[in-house]
């Protein structure tokens, strides 16, 4: 509850301060008080007690922000969902999580068979935002995520997951002020946005978003020198699309620039980290079901830095974390063994959404320091050191077996970006025309003769971890979170199955 009260009073506090900065255009902190307290009263008008999960659709402006606090002070939950995505994965949303209202600021709704408040059209009314007084159990939202069979999964977050989620946060020691100026990149339909939006609210600080029509890298990085930022979570994949304008960039008044959401290398971070001499950056790690995220990993631009590959690691537990490493058995791993990285604690979620077949996967009970504790199955292979800092080795789905020998993709990644230098790779197992699994490289350039590559590649590893193909690909193609699209780079090896490289 306490965490409501806070944002009420970081809202009326900083009401003569800029709140958003969307599309060229600052909003304060008092049109945000007005926006949330009309959509407020008409969620409250028109939508019973117990409409406790609400559709936003996903606009970038100021009434979707609104819509989604409006509904915090309230006690309900929003679900995001984004008007650019198939109309069916929209409609399997909206029955999974149970949908009657949706609220959408669109000139021209997209979703139009379902009661719907429009929120960019509300009248002015007076300013309310005294939370409701609601159990902590209660959800602040509902993310849907890809599933294994196609069909999207849900993952709840309850208000005393994210009230964990800021209180571990804020233990970190990265300090966000009202004079901050934070930056936006996500999508609302990926849970990293809500540390993006609010972080920065509950420091009267102003938001910095990112037009649906813009190119995303592009923007970022005229925002961040225009704009002079301060403060800035993004997905490393951004990096790669930025490093042609290193040269260009020189952002002194960066305070924090924090990673997450993929494998953060350390030859680039080291690059990024000349633009911007003042700021300090973090590695951040954390899936969905653990609300935002949950460790936490300080680069030093002057000494050594822990890396697995030349990935960076992705450090200790933030505080209400555990994190534990377990074979395939479920047993733990003692110190330097790998595994499968597992987390329990305070920001995990109560589990998937109406959904026990993958509960039952996914989550499981051990006793840890004499008390019986739940633990979610990330997928990630890792291994801790003595320190407690975890290093990041991939996805175990990222390894693969090749002649019966377990094969890490990241290790074929980090020889072929040492050759490389600047050169993004992505290292791929696919069927062969014979349903053998073969493996193959995509590097993001134009074709070059690669024969140098294979014979530096031999240098270093196995015969059975060499690339059988390679093909070229200008643009890495990302996914709705800015990640990096290994499923679309996959799908480039079904047209070249007849090529070999050796």
């Amino acid at each position: 509850m306490q965490l409501f009260k806070n944002i009420q009073h970081s809202i009326h506090h900083y009401s003569d301060r800029n709140a958003f900065f969307i599309n060229g255009v600052f909003y304060k902190y008092i049109d945000f008080a007005k926006s949330i307290a009309a959509i407020r009263l008409a969620i409250e008008q028109s939508t019973s007690e117990t409409d406790k999960i609400i559709g936003v659709i996903t606009n970038d402006d100021l009434e979707t922000y609104a819509s989604i606090f409006a509904l915090w002070f309230l006690g309900k939950a929003y679900v995001p969902i984004n008007p650019d995505n198939p109309i069916d994965r929209n409609k399997n949303i909206i029955q999974q999580a149970g949908i009657h209202t949706i609220l959408d600021s669109s000139a021209i709704p997209s979703i139009t068979d379902i009661h719907l408040i429009e929120t960019a059209r509300l009248p002015e009314t007076a300013i309310n935002l005294t939370p409701n007084l609601i159990s902590d159990e209660a959800l602040v939202y509902l993310l849907f995520t890809s599933g294994t069979t196609g069909q999207p999964k849900g993952v709840p977050i309850t208000r005393s997951n994210l009230t964990a989620f800021v209180t571990a946060f804020e233990s970190i020691g990265i300090n966000v002020h009202e004079s901050d100026r934070c930056l936006q990149m996500f999508e609302l339909t990926f849970d990293l946005s809500v540390f993006s939006y609010l972080i920065p609210l509950l420091k009267g600080a102003c938001v910095y978003t990112i037009p649906k029509d813009k190119i995303k890298y592009s923007y970022i990085f005229e925002l961040m020198e225009e704009q002079q930022l301060t403060v800035s979570l993004m997905v490393p994949s951004m990096l790669h699309y930025l490093r042609n304008y290193f040269n260009e960039i020189n952002l002194p008044l960066m305070k924090y620039s924090m990673f997450c959401g993929e494998a953060l290398p350390l030859d680039i971070t080291k690059e990024w980290s000349h633009c911007l001499p003042n700021a300090a950056i973090y590695n951040v790690y954390g899936p969905t079901e653990d609300t935002i995220f949950c460790t936490q990993y300080a680069y030093d631009k002057n000494g050594e830095n822990k890396t697995h590959h030349g990935v960076l690691s992705i450090g200790e537990a933030m505080e209400g974390t555990i994190t534990i490493i377990i074979d395939e058995d479920i047993n733990p791993l003692p110190v330097g063994e790998i595994g499968q990285l597992c987390l329990g604690g305070t920001q995990l979620t109560p589990g998937y959404w109406k959904n026990e077949e993958k509960n039952k996967e996914a989550f499981f009970y051990l006793q840890y320091n004499g008390l019986l504790q739940r633990f979610y199955k990330t997928g990630d292979l890792c291994k801790c050191d003595e320190k407690g800092d975890i290093l990041y080795l991939g996805r175990i789905d990222f390894q693969t077996k090749i002649q019966g020998f377990r094969v890490e993709l990241s290790e074929i990644e980090f020889h072929a970006k040492t050759f490389l230098g600047k050169r993004n790779v992505v290292a791929i197992a696919f069927p062969d025309l014979v349903g053998n699994t073969e493996l193959g490289l995509v590097i993001e350039s134009d074709e070059f003769d690669h024969s140098p590559l294979i014979d530096y590649l031999k240098s270093k590893m196995p015969i059975y971890m060499i690339p059988k193909l390679i093909v070229f690909s200008k643009d890495f193609p990302l996914n709705t979170n800015g990640k990096t699209d290994r499923k679309k780079l996959g799908l480039l090896f079904k047209d070249n199955l007849t090529e070999k490289v050796y």
